[in-house]
Order: structure tokens, then C-alpha cells, then sequence
């Protein structure tokens, strides 16, 4: 058992970084209890292990006694004498009171500890080492699942992919190696955890800063960023330098940079926009490419109304609403959008509308201009055009043909030196 239990301290001082001393002192404690039930309550009972040779010794303080009333207590002095000579009753003497096949039992207990003391030390290291590292994206093997929770092998740890914190597009598979953002370190019902997250919007922009060398160094400054994990990511930039273009920087020559974060989302879109105080030209980026009638802000309420065409409507809005939902998670403001209706006008209203035109021209009447439209001479134009023989035939207009003609020709003129144009030639 000794050689074994040295070549066992050395393993796990070796492969799990946890101090010999540290495993010594829980086995001996472990010990202790087992030393308890073999030799029974004897006074200030201590165990003593050699970490040279691995000898396991067991220890009791008795007191030299003219009478022996307590065994586990209590020595005789000729018992005493025989270890020190000098030996006086009263006195404390410290006997080794190991015994017989304690080995065995020994062992029982030391693996138990050993293992147990393992655990604990293993959790402490992991909340040592990784309180820091949230924040940072590492990598990790999948190692097997525990319901929808996805269990990773960091190496010397194990982390944990919630199902909440799992993209729904992806399936993993045992053996796969994953990159993810490390969310938190939480301690759990066995001990801390290190929690893992795909999902997180912190996820893409930290895979951001690590792409794009202008973020890292606060050139670039990430402002907002809105995220449906597996299917659209839209992000704001701003540069602190006007000579660097944020968004030109973050897609990269040919696109390189957002490529590589797109193949490591599984091809889930990205949408890289400029940031802007002024709330209308930043949800107008963050809507494109739908192009936008009109925009009204309401300050106090946080609201913006937006009125497009009716076939820009579906591309303003997204599947499913994910554009405007994005947009408004984005932008901290609520986006309402709406499309503008184009009333289209009836014969009449345009028949109506004609007549009413010809009759603004001084010396027509509305029966004459009614004639006239019903006639086909729906504008000034067409009576700028027309000779007095082709609108005498129209009932109503007989004989005035040439009076209404000069004054169509008369009120041209008119407007024409008005807009400070050249009147019109008769």
C-alpha cells in the first residue's frame, strides 16, 4: 500500500496541478476516523504518515498512572519505564499505537478521502483559474450530453453548454470541437461551474475584436449590437478616427474578416452598420437596404413611425419581423412601420378634375369646359393646339370657338410671363 499510495500522490500532484500537502493532510484526516475504530478512543489520537516511504503510523498521548483504570487513556508506569525510564506518574508519553492490519483499513479510507479531496480540490482550482478568463472564448471538445446540456472537455476541466445558451440552428456531435464564449463561473450544487454560451450576443463581438485589429485597439468602438442566434446578427460601429471607415474595417478586404465570423456562426447573416446620434439616420441604416418614405420621431416616448411603399413593406418589416426587431433592439427604440397608401383616382375624379381645369381659364364656362373635356380637350394644351373649326361642331361651343381659343391662348401667355418664361406662340 505505501509504494501505491506515493505513486498515487505523485499522479494527481502531476495531472491536476493540486499540492501534495494539501492530499497528505486529507488523508490523514481520513485515516484518523479509520484509526479511531481500530484502536478506539485513545487520547489525542493523531496519524502520521511518512511521505518518504509511505508508513502509516498511529499515535496516542496516555498518561503515566499508578493504576490503569482507562486503557485508551491511561499507562502504567512500568509500561512507561520500559519506553522512558524516567518516566513519572502524571507525566504525558506519546506511544505509537498502530494496529495490527491497520494497513488495510487504511487504505479503504485514504482512497475515499483521496477522491473526495480530489473533487473539492478540482473545483476550487476551477474557480482559481477561470473568475478571470469571463469574457474570453475558448475551445473544448464535446464530451457528452446531459439531457439538452452540452458537456465540454477543456483538458483539465469540464464546462457546460446550457440548452439555453445553445444556438438552435446547430447540432453537435461527441468528438466535435466547438469554440464558445465563457459566460460566467457560478457555483453550482457540486461546486463551481464554468457556463459556456454560443447564443450570447458578447459572443460576436468578442470573435469581432479578435478579427478586427481597429476594435481591439479602440480605434473602433462597437455601440450596439442586436442578435437572433443562428439567424441575424446587426451590429453598430463608430470610428474615433475619421480616416478609418468602421464598417469598411470590420467587413475587411473582400469581405475577409466578416467572412471568417460568418463561417464560425454556421453561416448565420451579419449586418455591420454605421452608428448615429441622430436617431433618424441611424434606423434608416439599420433598415437597409428598404428604402424609407418618411420618418417621424416621437422623443418622449422613444418611438419611431415610419411610413415605406407597399414594396418595400416586406424587406422593411423581415422575415418573420426579424429586420424592425432587430432594429429596435439595436436602436433602444420601439419601430413601428407602415405602408403608404396610394389612393388610385376613378374616371370621374379625373374627368372632374379636367373640367375644372379648363374652367380656370378666363372666358370658359364650366358648360363649355364640360363640353370640351366630353370632347377630348381635357387640358390647355390640347385648345393651344386646336383651330376654331375643330371645337365649333361641339354642342355648346359653336359659335364662341374662337373667343374660348383666345382666351386659352391668351391665359398661356399669361402664366408664361409669370414664370418668366416666353409667352406662348399662337
Amino acid at each position: 500500500m505505501n509504494a501505491d499510495f506515493l505513486a498515487v500522490l505523485e499522479f494527481w500532484e502531476r495531472e491536476k496541478g493540486i499540492n501534495r500537502d494539501v492530499l497528505v493532510g486529507a488523508v490523514q484526516e481520513a485515516l484518523l476516523s479509520a484509526a479511531k475504530k481500530a484502536v478506539g478512543p485513545a487520547r489525542e489520537l493523531r496519524v502520521e504518515i511518512d511521505q518518504k516511504n509511505g508508513d502509516i503510523k498511529a499515535f496516542a498521548k496516555l498518561i503515566v498512572s499508578e493504576k490503569v483504570i482507562s486503557k485508551h487513556d491511561q499507562i502504567s508506569v512500568f509500561d512507561a519505564r520500559r519506553t522512558k525510564a524516567e518516566s513519572q506518574v502524571g507525566d504525558e508519553l506519546e506511544l505509537e499505537v498502530t494496529p495490527t492490519g491497520f494497513g488495510r483499513i487504511a487504505s479503504q479510507y485514504a482512497k475515499q478521502a483521496l477522491m473526495q479531496k480530489i473533487r473539492v480540490a478540482e473545483k476550487q482550482l476551477i474557480f482559481t483559474e477561470f473568475k478571470d478568463r469571463v469574457g474570453d472564448i475558448i475551445s473544448g471538445t464535446v464530451r457528452r450530453f446531459e439531457r439538452s446540456d452540452v458537456i465540454l472537455d477543456l483538458g483539465k476541466y469540464e464546462a457546460m453548454l446550457p440548452n439555453r445558451e445553445r444556438v438552435p440552428t446547430e447540432e453537435y456531435q461527441v468528438g466535435e470541437r466547438i469554440r464558445c464564449y465563457v459566460k460566467a463561473v457560478e457555483q453550482g450544487p457540486h461546486g463551481p461551474e464554468i457556463i459556456l454560451s454560443r447564443a450570447d450576443p458578447r459572443f460576436v463581438v468578442k470573435l469581432f475584436q479578435l478579427e478586427v485589429s481597429e476594435i481591439n485597439d479602440g480605434t473602433i468602438e462597437i455601440k450596439g449590437i442586436a442578435r437572433e442566434p443562428g439567424f441575424r446578427t446587426k451590429m453598430a460601429v463608430y470610428s474615433r478616427d475619421n480616416k478609418v471607415d468602421p464598417v469598411g474595417a470590420c467587413v475587411g478586404m473582400r469581405g475577409q474578416r466578416v467572412k471568417n465570423i460568418v463561417r464560425e456562426l454556421n453561416n448565420e447573416k451579419v449586418d455591420v452598420i454605421p452608428w448615429s446620434a441622430d436617431i433618424k439616420t441611424y434606423v434608416t441604416k439599420a433598415l437597409e437596404p428598404a428604402k424609407l418614405k418618411s420618418i417621424e420621431t416621437d422623443e418622449r416616448g422613444r418611438r419611431v413611425k415610419i411610413l415605406v411603399s407597399e414594396d418595400q413593406l416586406s424587406l422593411a418589416i423581415g422575415k418573420r419581423g426579424q429586420n424592425a426587431r432587430l432594429t429596435a433592439r439595436l436602436t433602444g427604440w420601439e419601430v413601428d412601420i407602415d405602408a403608404e397608401h396610394v389612393v388610385a383616382k376613378g374616371f370621374n375624379e379625373k374627368v372632374a378634375e379636367a373640367v375644372a381645369s379648363i374652367a380656370a381659364i378666363p372666358g370658359v364656362t364650366r358648360e363649355q369646359a364640360d363640353a370640351l373635356v366630353h370632347a377630348g380637350l381635357t387640358r390647355m394644351e390640347d385648345l393651344l393646339s386646336a383651330e376654331a373649326g375643330d371645337i365649333a361642331d361641339i354642342p355648346q361651343i359653336g359659335e364662341n370657338a374662337a373667343a374660348i381659343l383666345a382666351s386659352a391662348h391668351a391665359e398661356a401667355e399669361r402664366r408664361a410671363l409669370k414664370a418668366g418664361g416666353a409667352p406662348a406662340t399662337p
